[in-house]
């Protein structure tokens, strides 16, 4: 079901969920794709989401997107607090409907900054996230966090980083950052490619596993690392609609192996897009143009 920037997914096994925003606006004085922005939907989020669990939604997800560019400041200080709040509030209101928050302060991969740089913003765009949903009276055992790995930057020199590096950098940053009470992490896939993403998801649960575990499950919530092989199949013919489902379960199963430290790297991963980005030069809203003034991102909460 799609209507007025929201959608609901219905397709057992799985819960519905329901994405509860409605797009990304840029700060006063920036522009969507290079500036800073903030999500819109608060206004009407109480509202929708009685419906929507009437519906049969049981999760919502709300995502912020903050870009790491350290020349011009960003994240500043005002985007990191006002999304943490935006997100906590969506969260709170969530939870009074029945629903599960899926909160996704997602960090981006736009630029060519290290992974060193990618984990120091995401120990402040997290722990800002964690603050604000304690301080909005979010209950953490009932909300699920959805981060990005901790990877350098798209645009950085030398390639993607290796794997275990990737594990290391991500865990050392969760377990400062995530507390025991929420129960699971689900990483966005955030344009790496399909089986980037799940070599990568493996060795974080190896490497968790070998360091006596963690506190959270650790899974994912991809969104183009789950579909990019099945668009290309059923985008080429869409006869091939029984090739194209075989193709999102053989996906489903690779990275539900990556959530058991169980993937076989050394094996063929089924993706058709290689090791091809599936990073997107522009994720934000393509309605009415508007800002967020600057006095809108105020005090926390």
């Amino acid at each position: 079901m799609q209507h007025a920037g929201y959608h609901l997914c219905c397709n057992p096994p799985f819960a519905p969920t329901r994405h509860g925003m409605q797009g990304l606006v840029p700060f006063e004085g920036h522009d969507l794709a290079t500036g800073e922005t903030s999500t819109r939907g608060l206004d009407a989020l109480a509202a929708a989401a009685a419906g929507y669990r009437q519906a049969g939604a049981r999760f919502a997800k709300w995502r912020a997107a903050l870009r790491v560019d350290a020349g011009r400041g960003f994240p500043s200080e005002r985007a990191v607090e006002l999304n943490a709040q935006q997100l906590a509030q969506y969260a709170a209101v969530c939870q009074a409907a029945g629903l599960v928050p899926i909160v996704e302060p997602e960090v981006l991969i736009d630029g060519a900054h290290s992974a060193a740089e990618f984990g120091r913003v995401s120990e402040r765009v997290i722990g800002a996230t964690v603050a604000q949903l304690w301080r909005q009276g979010v209950q953490l055992e009932g909300c699920l966090l959805k981060p990005q790995m901790i990877i350098k930057g798209a645009d950085a020199a030398g390639g993607p980083a290796a794997h275990e590096d990737v594990a290391a950098a991500t865990l050392a940053v969760m377990r400062r950052v995530v507390p025991p009470a929420i129960p699971g992490i689900m990483f966005l896939s955030g344009g790496q490619s399909e089986e980037e993403a799940t070599v990568n998801l493996n060795a974080i649960n190896v490497m968790a596993q070998q360091q006596g575990k963690a506190p959270w499950l650790l899974s994912f919530s991809y969104g183009r690392a789950l579909q990019a092989s099945v668009l290309k199949i059923w985008s080429a013919d869409r006869s091939r609609a029984a090739e194209a489902q075989q193709m999102a379960v053989a996906l489903a199963a690779a990275n539900a192996a990556a959530v058991q430290g169980k993937y076989d790297a050394a094996g063929k991963h089924p993706s058709l897009t290689s090791d091809s980005s599936l990073r997107e030069a522009f994720r934000g809203w393509h309605g009415p143009t508007a800002t967020v003034p600057a006095a809108a991102a105020g005090a926390p909460r």
